[in-house]
């Protein structure tokens, strides 16, 4: 089916505003809604995606969202998602990626450097697609590359932005924030921009800083929230007074079309800076659970899967097939998926999320039985899409459509 986020989902005007709500009634619907589908299944919740992207535009007011294709890795979604109000232009994560989603988007660009050669030379010999994307870099190295595989005299003329490093360097903490761009102070950016405004067939057209400290960490997670909250108080002030020296120090040498910033967690804090023309968002359209731990706005579970009991080792033990979907960053309990429904179930400490099968424990594993179905989040959002090749649309308890994934259409970018 074709997505239409303008209009209410199908089913939606029998249920409640936000029936997620109420748990008991949410997960059963979507229990009801793939009962006739064979697991593991992965679905998504229209009523609850919508939900999510209005609010995403709510709280960047009024300032466009380029959408993260990493975090979601749907193409009917990112097209839904982009045809609402409030959304422009996509932040890809390959550069094979992009020259695919050139063939229907003229609005992307890189998020990250790549010294993929085949994809370079094939971008350089592309007029049209050139025009459509644009490169990330942060190092002159970067550029030299591109010359070795594409002579400026033989190709088209490449965009480029340049990705400025958005943490903060503390004077008590040090380094916060992850480690991306080795350019961080404005007269480092101004060099590298001084550099590739001389540079032939390259042209600078936007800069972007990703203050992943704010954007990137929950504040409600626990008892060290408070210095949490500090710190990024802190940060968000450095960087709003660098941020803005950084851009008229950028400006004063390229006319930018864009200046990019900020993620799901910071689209607040991020939009109300004057430097900034458009943020960043993507995990927050599909929500992994890691979003429910922050104070300032609230997602709908969007995205789930459900993994069906196939065994039961004790009376409060269940065993479901599937389970070790863990996601990128570092090997914490936070990052493994979360059983949702039925409640009450956890995994064992020895085993954690298995790679073939998972024990669930819990006085919720006494009712279950073989064949019924327990739902997961995954931590993340756009990572679950590399396991399944179809995300079964849901609204209710009624199954609407299905889209293919990156993987069901046979592409797997990273």
């Amino acid at each position: 089916m074709s997505i239409d986020l303008l209009a209410a989902p199908p089913g939606g005007t029998t249920q409640t505003v936000e029936p997620w709500r109420n748990a008991a009634s949410y997960w059963r619907a979507r229990t009801a809604a793939v009962a006739g589908v064979s697991g593991p299944v992965a679905s998504i919740d229209l009523t609850a995606l919508r939900h999510n992207a209005l609010d995403l535009v709510v709280r960047s007011s009024g300032v466009p969202i380029r959408v993260a294709s990493k975090s979601i890795r749907v193409r009917e979604v990112l097209d839904a998602t982009l045809a609402l109000p409030g959304y422009q232009g996509i932040l890809a994560f390959t550069l094979p990626e992009a020259l695919w989603l050139a063939e229907t988007h003229d609005d992307i660009v890189l998020g990250y450097p790549s010294v993929d050669r085949a994809a370079l030379a094939a971008l350089a010999a592309d007029e049209q697609k050139a025009a459509r994307i644009t490169l990330m870099v942060d190092d002159l190295a970067q550029l030299d590359l591109v010359d070795a595989v594409a002579p400026p005299a033989a190709r088209a003329v490449l965009r480029v932005a340049i990705d400025a490093d958005a943490s903060w360097r503390s004077p008590v903490l040090g380094h916060i924030g992850v480690r991306r761009s080795p350019v961080h102070e404005p007269a480092e950016v101004a060099r590298l921009a001084q550099a590739i405004a001389g540079r032939p067939s390259f042209r600078l057209v936007g800069l972007m800083m990703y203050e992943a400290q704010i954007a990137g960490q929950p504040d409600d997670s626990g008892s060290g929230d408070g210095v949490i909250r500090w710190m990024q108080r802190r940060s968000g002030d450095e960087l709003r007074e660098r941020r803005g020296a950084i851009v008229a120090a950028v400006r004063a040498v390229a006319d930018l079309e864009f200046v990019n910033g900020g993620g799901t967690g910071s689209l607040e804090s991020t939009a109300s800076d004057p430097a900034v023309t458009e943020t960043t968002a993507g995990s927050g359209l599909l929500a992994g659970h890691l979003f429910d731990l922050y104070r300032h706005f609230s997602l709908a579970p969007a995205a789930a899967f459900a993994l069906d009991v196939v065994r039961r080792p004790t009376p409060d033990i269940v065993t479901v097939l599937g389970g070790g979907w863990i996601a990128s960053g570092p090997p914490v309990a936070s990052r493994q998926p979360l059983p949702v429904w039925p409640e009450g179930l956890r995994t064992l400490p020895r085993e954690g999320a298995g790679e073939v099968q998972t024990p669930l424990q819990g006085d919720a594993a006494r009712r279950l039985s073989i064949g019924d179905r327990v739902w997961w989040r995954h931590a993340k959002s756009g990572e679950l899409a590399e396991r399944v090749d179809t995300y079964h649309l849901t609204a209710g308890d009624q199954l609407v459509g299905e889209s293919p994934t990156y993987r069901g259409e046979g592409k797997s970018f990273l």
